[in-house]
């Protein structure tokens, strides 16, 4: 052929060599999470590889029928994708009830739903950019997201590809295949520009967005189509396949993959499968297609999918059980057995059997298979959170009095509060004790530059306005305020961005552009319009000096207004809530004093502080002369490891009283 007017056809065929990339691959994904910690970057592999097989197969239905007959195609998805995935959804659920603590639950189910939905990618993506729903733990269905965006993916080309189809056919009168060559072309410039500028925004929510991921199934796709036209020396040919299996094994060592991807940095692990799929395409004697022909890797490349599924919620049960963060060899090596055990039971057990079904034939009953494994699915969500429920009902009736929950209280008035009685909140709803204008969604930034106020308190003739400013850290101590706001006669304004101090340095790079950007339009609005006091927090975890951010606002304010800085509350070693769930003894749960705040009190170890700041140090109310406590009057002080439960910081307005109160009275003499 001379001059081409058309690309090859995609040729549907089987490929060994893919098959042991694809276990090679989810080894990869396996050993790095279970012993270092890191994500691999096989995930990218994958969507390489579902976009060149998917490609091919949907490319040659098309051109031989006319049609991508997409209820069939649906269906033979479902049937190869569904039963195991929801076979490990329903086992997942059942052993969090068993062996996870009661502040998860809430979560679990939450994402039980969306991997079963096959839109977990959209919920970490949300919890990601959602500060508050960072300090759960890690969920045991999380890696069901790479299986939310393929199954999108799948979804989505199909109808691409009949688009273009008709297109090609109907209106351009071009060949398909170069039709659909530019298409992919475009998918993939669209979607890794918008990839680029989205890891480099909000990298949280890029790495589990779909269409920031849609250009490497794109590469795949391009793959099908011009691969048998690279035709290279075969000596290249099999150096530069080797070298492509090498970056894969070497991309999680060499590359910050779960805060980098999937910007530019996802091209490395992509190049590999690149290279490894060409070289494959032309073997040779010596050619890396040789190794991942082989046949233990062939087999068990058969068995990468319920691997995949299996190994992440052996890891997390493991971790949770046995309460360690790191994973043993020997512990690992019986857990990547397991899961190599458990896929073959469940691909030979319940995946084939429903394999078998003829589609044409059988459709109906088939069907009505994934349609019954669906509904024990959700009967089984369903039961879970009716237990769910129950629980938190249970834990409701509890009466919050004072006398027997007297919180801070207890120290403020020296007193002993009852023994033998269940700290509240519950566990099972401590994530949810939050100041009350966490309901109000606009009453918090996001991420966001805008500034958001929402006022609170006495509203009609207030004699102060106290606007609380800052992050989570200022946020928690609301409640005190709102207790105050009546007896003090104060109207509160919220100005509240989570995860976003009130600083305009980040010497560290923990705040985001948006926080800093967010803390300048902050000052020109309390410039312009002023309120009688700031509160908001003065110290940094266990720093002996006050942060010189920190400073630089409240100098930005002198003149205008008076700050009142209340000392940061102590951050514990564990998450107090889990803790108090496995250890049942609160005091096993408490940390030394100096372990949970410095030694010296911070504003007397700084220079430069302003004159019109009043500091205020509620650090006994923590902690006694020696230990930093988890419950303090039959009340849990913290809903995680470094945040105040509202439940806590109602109790801290009495010993918060005095300190304010001097603060308001003493801006009448200006």
């Amino acid at each position: 052929m001379n001059k081409m007017e058309d690309l090859k056809s995609p040729q549907k065929r089987y490929r060994p060599e893919i098959e042991g990339l694809r276990m090679i691959t989810t080894l990869l994904i396996v050993i790095y999470h279970i012993w270092l910690g890191r994500v691999s970057g096989g995930i990218d592999v994958f969507f390489v590889l579902s976009g060149y097989l998917i490609t091919m197969s949907l490319l040659s239905k098309i051109e031989r029928t006319g049609t991508v007959q997409f209820g069939d195609f649906l269906v033979g998805l479902a049937r190869r994708l569904f039963p195991q995935a929801l076979l490990v959804i329903i086992v997942i659920g059942s052993l969090a009830l068993l062996f996870l603590p009661q502040l998860e639950w809430s979560s679990i189910i939450t994402h039980m739903t969306a991997s079963t939905l096959y839109f977990e990618n959209w919920r970490l993506a949300l919890d990601a950019v959602d500060y508050l729903a960072r300090d759960h733990a890690v969920s045991p269905f999380q890696h069901f997201w790479s299986l939310g965006v393929q199954v999108q993916f799948y979804v989505l080309w199909p109808i691409l590809i009949t688009s273009v189809y008709f297109l090609a056919r109907k209106v351009l009168k071009t060949p398909v295949r170069k039709t659909f060559l530019m298409a992919l072309f475009v998918v993939f410039i669209c979607s890794i520009s918008y990839s680029i500028y989205q890891t480099e925004v909000n990298q949280p929510w890029a790495y589990f967005d779909t269409f920031a991921r849609m250009w490497e199934f794109s590469i795949g796709g391009m793959l099908a189509l011009v691969l048998p036209y690279l035709l290279m020396n075969k000596w290249v040919n099999t150096v530069l396949g080797w070298l492509g299996l090498s970056i894969i094994c070497l991309t999680g060592f060499l590359l910050p993959v779960s805060t980098g991807f999937p910007g530019y940095l996802a091209l490395v692990p992509i190049s590999g499968a690149i290279l490894v799929l060409l070289a494959s395409e032309n073997s040779t004697k010596f050619g890396v297609d040789r190794l991942l022909s082989v046949k233990p890797l062939t087999f068990l490349g058969g068995l990468t999918y319920g691997i995949y599924l299996w190994h992440w919620p052996l890891l997390i049960f493991y971790k949770a059980i046995v309460d360690v963060e790191t994973v043993p060899i020997l512990a690992g090596s019986v857990m990547v057995m397991a899961a190599v055990l458990l896929s073959l039971l469940s691909t030979k057990l319940l995946e084939a059997p429903i394999l078998k079904l003829d589609k044409k034939r059988m459709k109906g009953r088939l069907v009505t298979v994934l349609c019954g494994l669906l509904m024990v699915t959700g009967s089984s969500i369903l039961a879970v959170t009716t237990y769910i429920e129950k629980v938190k009902a249970d834990a409701l009736v509890v009466s919050h009095d004072e006398k027997n929950f007297p919180g801070a209280k207890a120290i403020y008035e020296n007193s002993e509060p009852p023994k033998g009685i269940a700290p509240i909140p519950a566990s099972i709803d401590i994530q949810s004790d939050l100041p009350s204008f966490y309901e109000n969604p606009n009453c918090f930034a996001k991420n966001s530059v805008n500034v958001k106020k929402c006022s609170y308190g006495v509203l009609t003739n207030p004699s102060y306005t106290v606007a609380l400013v800052g992050g989570s850290h200022s946020g928690h101590w609301f409640p005190a305020l709102e207790v105050l706001a009546e007896d003090l006669n104060f109207q509160i304004d919220v100005y509240n961005q989570d995860g976003c101090r009130f600083t305009n340095e980040d010497p560290e790079h923990h705040l985001t552009k948006a926080c800093l950007n967010w803390n300048e339009n902050l000052i020109e609005h309390l410039k312009e319009d002023p309120p009688d006091l700031v509160f908001t927090t003065s110290t940094l975890n266990k720093r002996k000096t006050i942060p010189k951010g920190y400073i630089n606002q409240w100098k930005e304010l002198e003149g205008i207004t008076t700050v009142f800085a209340v000392r940061d509350n102590p951050r514990m070693k564990k998450k107090i809530p889990s803790c108090l769930e496995k250890k049942k003894n609160p005091l096993r749960c408490a940390i030394p004093r100096d372990k949970g705040v410095s030694k010296e009190v911070p504003w007397e170890n700084t220079a430069g502080i302003p004159s019109n700041v009043i500091f205020a140090d509620l650090t006994d109310y923590f902690c006694d002369q020696t230990t930093c406590f988890s419950v303090i009057g039959n009340i849990i002080v913290y809903r995680d490891n470094n945040h105040i439960t509202a439940t806590y910081a109602k109790t801290l307005a009495l010993p918060l009283k005095e300190p304010l109160e001097q603060a308001l009275e003493s801006l009448e003499g200006f």
